[in-house]
């Protein structure tokens, strides 16, 4: 296990040739994915199938040897286990029932009830625990409570998290206990991801960006602390990534305020001014503009090259800055690996 290139660099070890995964390495972009997805039917079968969504996990893997496998699930099931409908519509993405108000936060599901839902993400990763290359990290993930409440919220993905901006407004009191049912969830949720194999664990904050002042302390900063403290207390030496995306200047010191192991950082902030800010207290991961593996070319070589020099000095996972999209050219991954890997 020591000598997994991730599991180094998450213990603060600067390596020569960064490892190396991709925010939804699984997925359309890949004609392997959308087979097993046609198999599965629709996307919650494929999430809650345990053999296909092993499957799907491991095609990445299959096809270009990257350093770690994430589970393949959906920061929504969550929600959906503490009680609310969830549903996607094809073209437009996910629906859910919304919760609005303090009596609706009481109504939620208990903790303990969520892993009735969630025992085929479990059985997942038992599988894949099994069937991993030796050198592959397995990394689970849930999303964080800020950003899965604004799902919760408004039913949908919106632009600017108006609803959920309007609730903590509104109620602020019943906005945070919304805040920290997530939280108690996300813990346990998370612990049965690593007992069941996931060697480092990864919360996704992807509206963390649009949380300001002492709104990015209350619902960003602290629901990661309570959530890294819980975990790192049951699991001692179990990794954390933090990705509080778009949150710029606050990435510096969100490292020594969570307890967060590793901080991924989104392509909207430079690697040099990262590798001065962030990198000084730890690994971090990131940063490549996820549009240059549409558009490939010299860009994409030069580019993913400059981003292994600036955070050569120090600990670093190489990632992209949000999730690979479907128009992504899988020969452009290619070239990628082939630029990091030299």
């Amino acid at each position: 296990m020591s000598e997994k290139t991730i599991l180094r660099a998450l213990k603060g070890e600067r390596l020569p040739v960064p490892p190396v995964w991709m925010m939804r390495q699984a997925g359309r972009y890949l004609p392997e994915y959308r087979a097993t997805r046609a198999r599965a039917g629709d996307f919650l079968s494929l999430c809650y199938t345990p053999d296909l969504a092993a499957e799907v996990t491991l095609q990445p893997i299959r096809r270009y040897g990257f350093d770690a496998a994430i589970l393949f699930a959906d920061i929504l099931l969550l929600p959906q286990a503490l009680g609310l409908d969830l549903w996607f519509v094809t073209g437009e993405g996910p629906r859910l029932s919304t919760v609005t108000s303090a009596a609706e936060v009481a109504q939620l599901k208990p903790t303990e009830a969520i892993h009735e839902t969630l025992s085929p993400v479990y059985e997942t990763v038992r599988i894949l625990a099994r069937e991993l290359p030796r050198e592959t990290t397995l990394i689970g993930f849930a999303g964080a409570p800020w950003t899965v409440a604004t799902y919760m919220v408004a039913g949908r993905g919106t632009p600017d998290q108006a609803p959920a901006h309007g609730f903590k407004a509104e109620d602020r009191a019943a906005f945070a206990a919304l805040i920290d049912r997530i939280a108690e969830a996300t813990i346990d949720y998370l612990s049965a991801q690593i007992e069941a194999g996931a060697e480092v664990v990864k919360l996704f904050d992807s509206w963390a960006g649009s949380l300001k002042g002492r709104d990015f302390d209350d619902f960003a900063v602290e629901p990661a602390r309570r959530i890294i403290a819980a975990l790192k207390a049951r699991h001692p030496g179990v990794p954390v990534i933090a990705f509080p995306r778009e949150a710029g200047p606050r990435y510096a010191g969100f490292a020594r305020a969570t307890g967060a192991d590793c901080v991924a950082l989104d392509n909207s902030v430079g690697a040099g001014w990262a590798a001065a800010e962030v990198q000084k207290d730890g690994c971090v991961q990131g940063n490549l503009d996820p549009r240059l593996l549409v558009s490939g070319g010299d860009e994409l070589v030069s580019e993913t090259r400059r981003i292994v020099q600036a955070f050569s000095q120090g600990p670093h996972i190489f990632n992209l800055g949000h999730g690979i999209t479907p128009e992504a050219d899988p020969e452009n991954v290619a070239r990628m690996l082939a630029a990091i890997r030299g």
